[in-house]
């Protein structure tokens, strides 16, 4: 089934919708969706090939789907990289950048990069704030 056919089934009856304004923008919570927009384009579940990338407990999982793997080859037509944590940005951003250079879907290479550093950013640790200091009247007093 091609994929323009499995997206015109897909879009308006789906599970993994987000509606949350009847009038703004439609988000969507499918694995394999970089952007959460629903469209063709950031689709899992239309698409052959995708790319999903993921939180986990022992770093940010990138998990890429081959495009002609029969339905006997489950296991084999999934590949995993695991990125370790604190392992920094050049690193993550190699490996995404890689799978473009290969030629495994270029257009997602910068919703890909965004996703993984917006990931390294939520897992560094905050710096603590250095408490307020009274100023004016208060300061005086």
């Amino acid at each position: 089934m091609s994929t323009d056919l499995q997206w015109l089934l897909l879009r308006n009856y789906n599970s993994f919708l987000v509606k949350k304004v009847p009038e703004g923008p439609v988000f969507s919570t499918e694995p394999g969706n970089l952007r959460n927009v629903h469209s063709h384009k950031y689709s899992g579940l239309a698409n052959a090939k995708t790319i999903d990338i993921k939180d986990s407990p022992s770093g940010i999982q990138v998990t890429v789907n081959k495009s002609k793997a029969t339905p006997h080859q489950v296991c084999a037509s999934r590949t995993t990289f695991t990125i370790r944590n604190r392992s920094g940005g050049r690193r993550a951003s190699g490996v995404v950048a890689g799978l473009a250079k290969k030629g495994y879907r270029p257009d997602l290479r910068a919703a890909a990069l965004g996703r993984t550093s917006a990931l390294i950013a939520a897992q560094k640790e905050k710096k603590p704030r250095p408490p307020k200091k009274a100023r004016g009247k208060k300061a005086t007093a």
